[in-house]
């Protein structure tokens, strides 16, 4: 499914229809009743990780940074870090941040738990975006084919939904799950893409004693990050990915940290600039050494196990 930077990239195309009010709604989505969406005002625009919020509302209230100022401060600060790149993250930089990470089950699913926010009332309804393998968001034009079906026949796709607004302008969502709920209910200090992500937390997360391709995939302390961006940031830090987090280093868990914020916020700029981004170990054959690449589904014994590449020539297992 697409990664953080994929969806903070939706989130800001849509953006600029906020404020506007659905004239009309279209799509094949039987999940919900699209026509609820008619004539409501679209409120704002939420990216957690991989989730999408939309707030519509039928009143004319002055939104988002009226009551979200911290929201302005996240796009500037965000614009910053792509113009300049994150900087070096170590223990000694997050003074401060005391974190405490779950030792027991039940103690892990309490931290699982915290992780989410009691959604306070609000008089706007949300609607919830899943994101499939290949979902996607397009402003103001239509995805097409890009080659013939096993009938020969090139039909485009067919969006989920269709919100036309009243300046002109609409969106399309393509290849998407949609709920409504009471709100955004993740909390922004786990998301890879947020000023407010919670470093002190990530880094101890990354010494715990679980093989570190599962720790980099628990959405509890990296929120956004997938597997391209696990396989390739591994590869970066020269680390196996079945490797004890808590047999690391402290320079192997600072590096691998520096590695997953650059790469996730470097990926999104070159979206935004229409740039295609160039994997050194995802989907590979040989590593840019010229070492063979191993290919694995890896992960718990009784979890979703992802495909993983690694070069065993680069890459160090710590056991």
């Amino acid at each position: 499914m697409p990664e953080g930077p994929s969806v903070k990239k939706f989130s800001l195309l849509a953006s600029p229809f906020v404020g506007q009010v659905v004239a009309k709604v279209g799509g094949s989505s039987k999940r919900i009743n699209l026509q609820n969406l008619k004539e409501l005002r679209f409120q704002d625009c939420q990216v957690h990780g991989k989730n999408l919020f939309l707030a519509f509302g039928s009143d004319e209230r002055e939104i988002v940074m009226s009551q979200h100022p911290e929201r302005g401060q996240e796009e500037t600060a965000l614009e910053e870090v792509m113009g300049t790149g994150r900087d070096g993250i170590t223990l000694s930089k997050i003074k401060g941040q005391e974190p405490k990470l779950p030792s027991t089950d039940n103690q892990q699913q309490e931290a699982q738990e915290s992780n989410y926010l009691e959604p306070a009332e609000d008089p706007w309804k949300w609607l919830h975006f899943h994101f499939w393998l290949f979902g996607s968001i397009r402003a103001n034009e239509f995805a097409r084919a890009r080659s013939a079906n096993k009938r020969g026949d090139w039909k485009d796709p067919v969006p989920r939904l269709v919100l036309h607004f009243d300046g002109g302008g609409f969106l399309a969502f393509y290849n998407c799950r949609m709920a409504w709920c009471s709100g955004p209910t993740i909390k922004p200090t786990c998301d890879i893409l947020s000023v407010q992500f919670h470093q002190g937390q990530a880094l101890e997360a990354l010494c715990q004693p679980r093989p570190v391709c599962c720790i980099l995939l628990d959405q509890r302390y990296f929120s956004g990050l997938g597997n391209i961006i696990k396989n390739e940031i591994l590869y970066m830090a020269k680390i196996h990915p079945l490797s004890q987090g808590s047999h690391l280093k402290l320079e192997n868990v600072e590096s691998l940290l520096n590695h997953a914020l650059r790469f996730s916020s470097n990926w999104l700029h070159n979206k935004l600039q229409g740039k295609r981004l160039h994997y050194q170990i995802y989907m590979k054959e040989v590593c840019p050494l010229g070492h063979r690449v191993l290919k694995e589904s890896l992960g718990p014994p009784r979890g979703l196990k992802r495909l993983t590449w690694w070069c065993p020539e680069c890459q160090f297992l710590y056991t």
